[in-house]
């Protein structure tokens, strides 16, 4: 039997952070409009951005849901 690793949303992932919108959108090089909309709908980010969020969040990647919320 396979168990499932436990997920939090994309949003979760930054407020567990300490960020708010504005500071982790500076972090990842990327606007606050833009991460506002990767926090609804982030099914479309590149692994590259992926991973810069795995290390601005210093939270694992695989423990992040990416989807539309």
């Amino acid at each position: 039997m396979r168990t499932m690793t436990p997920k939090i949303t994309l949003e979760a992932a930054r407020v567990n952070a300490g960020y708010t919108l504005k500071e982790a959108a500076e972090l990842l090089g990327i606007s606050v409009a833009t991460l506002h909309k990767w926090e609804k709908d982030s099914s479309s980010i590149k692994v590259s951005q992926v991973k810069k969020i795995e290390e601005v969040y210093e939270f694992p990647c695989e423990h992040i849901f990416f989807g539309i919320n």
